[in-house]
């Protein structure tokens, strides 16, 4: 999505400092268009083909590696709680 113009550790620094980020993060990725990561073309094409449309679009995959839902970038994580037991289950 282009947002964040700074290098992953610049990045990462700043989500430490602003957010207490302790987490590991990914690196920035193209996520649209033809230079797209693999995976992100493999996923938006086995979910419709319909393009990422803004940052926090999420997609569910449970234990088989299989697709099960893609949800849009303004609904929240916990509002997909369900969906997720069942894919863990």
């Amino acid at each position: 999505m282009r947002q964040d113009p700074g290098s992953d550790e610049e990045i990462m620094e700043f989500c430490q400092r602003n957010y207490g980020v302790t987490f590991h993060m990914f690196s920035k990725i193209k996520v649209k268009g033809k230079d797209a990561h693999p995976l992100y073309q493999y996923l938006t094409e086995q979910t419709g083909g319909k393009k990422i449309e803004w940052n926090f679009a999420k997609f569910l995959i449970n234990r088989e590696g299989e697709i099960v839902e893609r949800f849009p970038s303004k609904q929240p994580p916990e509002k997909a709680e369900e969906e997720i037991v069942k894919a863990l289950a």
